[in-house]
This record gives structure tokens, sequence and C-alpha cells, in this order.
């Protein structure tokens, strides 16, 4: 990139800057009050630090509904491993913010699986802070039988990762409490790019389904735990 196009790029985000004070924020001058102060997000929404995933717009939610934590490969150490800005993260929503819901989600065409795939692994020597936290999901191309890194072969290792993401996140004290407790749930996505469809991890079954099965399902648990709760003791 020129020095004329680098400059361009930051101008565009200065205009778009400017629209959102100008445009954006008077149309929404109440929410931004109402999150002046405080904020109580019911969702951690762990995301690919990748600039094509953007969970607000894909979950269709406003300022203040996600609290949302990125790095590359939607990445969750398992506690004790890289204690940091990560499992900082998780602490402070699970007890401080007290989410009642943490979401891993792992998308097409990422780069960091894309690199676990990679047989050079020369290919990371200037990168050795990236190389040495990719891996964290090392686990998840073991257990996978590919010889090549096609789009096939990154779709399944980012599902796995998910999966491993998923059981990292259970060594945190903070989660195991929640989960133990029932005030807490965790659930697993892929994001499909250039289709849009994001499916969900059925954790018990090791595969994902769509979201309209996701939600069926969810209906009918919710059912039978009113149900139950409506019984006399």
């Amino acid at each position: 990139m020129t020095d004329t196009n680098a400059r361009e790029t930051l101008i565009d985000l200065l205009h778009g800057v400017e629209r959102f004070n100008t445009e954006v924020f008077p149309k929404n001058r109440e929410l931004f009050a109402s999150l002046a102060d405080q904020q109580s997000p019911g969702t951690l929404f762990i995301a690919c630090a990748d600039s094509r995933v953007n969970p607000g717009l894909i979950t269709q939610t406003k300022p203040g509904e996600l609290f949302v934590l990125r790095n590359i490969g939607n990445i969750v150490p398992a506690y004790g491993e890289m204690l940091g800005g990560v499992s900082s993260a998780i602490e402070y929503a699970v007890l401080a913010l007290k989410v009642s819901h943490i979401i891993v989600c792992g998308h097409s065409d990422c780069g960091a699986m894309k690199a676990l795939l990679d047989p050079d692994p020369s290919k990371l020597a200037k990168m050795p802070t990236v190389a040495s936290w990719l891996r964290n999901a090392e686990a998840a191309r073991a257990v996978l039988e590919v010889s090549d890194a096609g789009p096939a072969s990154v779709r399944s290792l980012a599902e796995q990762n998910v999966l491993l993401q998923i059981s990292h996140l259970r060594t945190h004290p903070a989660v195991a409490a929640g989960l133990a407790r029932n005030t807490l749930t965790l659930q697993g996505w892929f994001y499909d790019i250039p289709s849009g469809e994001v499916v969900i991890l059925d954790e018990a079954a090791r595969h994902f389904i769509s979201v309209h099965d996701a939600i069926e399902k969810l209906r009918a648990v919710t059912a039978q735990a009113d149900t139950q709760a409506a019984q006399p003791a």
C-alpha cells in the first residue's frame, strides 16, 4: 500500500466517524445515554479478529448487548496456560458482568487454521508470537485426518477448533462455577463468510446444526423446564 493509499484509508475512517457523530449518534441518542454509566451484556462473544467477521452484524445486536473478545483464531487457552487478556476478559464477563452465555464463533477461510494446516512451519518464523499462540489450537489439528489446506479442510479444522476452545473454557474457574450453578451456558458457532450461513454446535452429538434446529431444541428445553417447574412439589 502506498503512502497515498494509506492516507486515503485513514481519511475514509475519519469520514465514517463524522457520519457517526452527525447521523448515527443523533438517531440513537437515547440508547447511548442509557449506556453512558453502565453495561449489562447478556453474552460474551468470542470471535476471530478477522476483519470479515462482525459479531454485531451477524447477530443483529445493538451496542451494549454483546461483550466481545476477539483474537487470532478465536482461541481460549486452557486456564493457567497463558493467563492474560483472554482469561481476564472471561473472568470479568462471568463474575463482574454476570453474562448468561458464552459463544465461541469460528469462521470459514480462517488464516489461523490455514497456518496450522501449512506443512511449512518456517512461514511463521518471523511471527514467533503468532506461532506460540496457535499452539493452543494444535489439539484440534491432531484429531483430524487431512492432507491439504483446501476450503473443506480449513472448515473442518475451524469447526474442530470451536469444540476445542469450548473444552478450554470449561477449565476456567469462573466458567466451571457458572456451569455448576446452571447460570451459564456455552455454545459454539461457525460462520461461513460467502453464504452468510451460521451453524450451531450440538456439543452432545459433536456436530453442527442449523440455527432453526438450535432454536427448536432450546424451545423444547425451555418448555420442559417450565412444565417441571409448574408441577407440585
